[in-house]
């Protein structure tokens, strides 16, 4: 099983929003960290009582359904990224407009236990990608949202990101429970 790459990528490997995302990933191997977080945050899912997929913390922010789903949206599309630099293609791909998305999907309304399925099988399909490259190819680089990522820190990104929203549930979705 690859492990990816030991370095972290450096600034010049995406673009500076992202850099709170990677700066949340400190352990020296990604896709172990993807592996374990796979687990955790299914535990944290199954904890929480399905009656609470429709809290909000604030009013007009996302439901713990819509959170989830974003979480999912938003690994779909950087592994995306990742498989399209790791492959080498020259397009260029667009952005994702995190509030349009959730506004037109259905996430809200789903069971927490198909959000749980789901959020394992991106997951488990990012791992398997992930997994499969070459050493090469975590250092391929393309363009996407107008900025140029490399393959590592897409991985990264994936990581921080997820870091990022479960921390935002637990402190501000679940903090008196």
């Amino acid at each position: 099983m690859s492990q990816g790459v030991r370095e972290r990528p450096d600034v010049s490997e995406y673009a500076p929003y992202y850099g709170r995302y990677i700066s949340l990933v400190t352990e020296e191997h990604v896709v172990e960290v993807l592996e374990h977080q796979l687990a955790r945050t299914l535990d944290f899912f199954r904890a929480c009582a399905e009656q609470d997929g429709d809290r909000r913390y604030a009013p007009g922010k996302w439901t713990v359904r819509e959170v989830i789903g974003h979480v999912i949206d938003t690994e779909r599309v950087m592994a995306f990224r990742a498989l399209s630099f790791a492959r080498s293609d020259p397009a260029t791909l667009p952005g994702m407009e995190q509030d349009d998305w959730a506004r037109f999907s259905s996430y809200g309304a789903l069971p927490l236990s198909e959000l749980m399925e789901e959020f394992s099988a991106v997951r488990q399909s990012t791992l398997a990608l992930l997994r499969h490259l070459s050493p090469e190819a975590w250092s391929r680089r393309g363009i996407a949202s107008g900025c140029e990522f490399t393959v590592k820190a897409l991985a990264y990104i994936i990581a921080g990101h997820e870091r990022h929203h479960m921390d935002i549930l637990k402190t501000r979705y679940f903090a008196e429970s």
